[in-house]
């Protein structure tokens, strides 16, 4: 619900940030801009949730800049929604979790029903509108928080790794979701550990990999010839870690 013509491009310019004394996220320089697909892939612990918490001011980065170019000094807060690999339910009816979401972002309660209808109908989520929400199924529970953020009509909707644990159905009802999001110019921003689900949804691609991105480039061109070595490795399947040495640190990959 945002009164921002756009709030995009998103810049983030030489971000750094630390936790526990380690630096995760290092050096990143990246620009999103309005109306693409953007899949963050990368080992497990590469900082993809991290990256996304920091474009989404969940977090604040230790060094560098994270710029919202078209937010003019104004909070783009509103502009924005996030949804969890496993999203908390609020403890009431799938109708009433939506509602909430809306009375929060502060929309008239007299406005509020036809929004509620058309998103629950959008999502499939109809027969279970009034059931309690912390007893749907993991599939159901993230339609609806895909139907939370969706019925704010963000101009950016961060995911991350929204379909985990899901079974293949679900997986594309999410999928199909996402697609039609993306479609009514909601730029998409989502982290993801299936290639084949990056390849299925991305415009671009970000591999990232301790903490650095290591490449960001169109999807078909980062798919067909990547120009990282570990990227190329990381979508042949190899298992790649880090490996500290007595004179260097380096990585290593373990060919198949």
């Amino acid at each position: 619900m945002s009164n921002y013509s756009s709030i995009l491009p998103l810049k983030l310019q030489n971000v750094d940030y630390s936790a526990g004394g380690k630096k995760l996220i290092k050096n990143m320089n990246c620009q999103f801009e309005a109306g693409r697909k953007y899949i963050v892939i990368g080992p497990n612990g590469a900082g993809k949730t991290l990256l996304l918490r920091l474009c989404h001011g969940l977090l604040k980065p230790d060094r560098g800049q994270i710029n919202w170019a078209g937010a003019k000094g104004q909070n783009p807060k509103s502009a924005q929604a996030m949804v969890s690999q496993r999203s908390v339910m609020l403890r009431r009816s799938a109708y009433d979790n939506i509602d909430y979401a809306l009375s929060v972002r502060g929309v008239k309660r007299s406005l509020r029903p036809d929004l509620i209808n058309t998103v629950i109908d959008r999502t499939g989520l109809r027969r279970v509108a009034h059931k309690y929400a912390p007893v749907l199924s993991l599939g159901e529970q993230q339609r609806l928080a895909i139907a939370r953020a969706w019925v704010l009509k963000p101009q950016v909707l961060f995911l991350d790794e929204p379909t985990a644990s899901l079974d293949p159905p679900a997986t594309h009802s999410i999928e199909e979701l996402i697609g039609e999001i993306s479609a009514e110019g909601t730029t998409v921003i989502m982290t993801c550990h299936d290639l084949g689900q990056a390849k299925r949804l991305a415009t671009d691609v970000l591999f990232m990999f301790r903490g650095r991105l290591k490449e960001m480039a169109p999807a078909e061109q980062f798919f067909t010839k990547p120009n990282n070595d570990l990227a190329q490795a990381f979508i042949e399947g190899h298992l790649i870690w880090w490996k500290r040495r007595p004179d260097r640190d380096d990585a290593q990959i373990l060919e198949n």
